[in-house]
């Protein structure tokens, strides 16, 4: 919780974007490509975001990261039977 205030106030504001890179089937991927397959990182610290390609925008959180996951596959069902 303090570290997050410290980086809130002192961190990077990952202002600074790549273009989005999705990774191919059969690589490893990162931590970040794992949520929706495609990822950014900021050009000023070098962290990794999960994008969404159909929203067109980062995902932060796990409600937004699951929401993107339901979107973005044909198989995950919305509504559970």
């Amino acid at each position: 919780m303090i570290s997050g205030l410290v980086d809130m106030l002192f961190g990077c504001w990952h202002s600074n974007y790549s273009f989005p890179i999705t990774s191919k089937s059969g690589e490893r991927r990162t931590q970040a490509a794992r949520a929706t397959g495609t990822y950014v990182v900021c050009l000023d610290c070098g962290k990794e975001f999960a994008y969404d390609w159909h929203q067109m925008k980062v995902v932060n959180s796990g409600a937004e990261r699951e929401t993107a996951l339901a979107d973005a596959s044909p198989l995950v069902s919305k509504h559970a039977a």
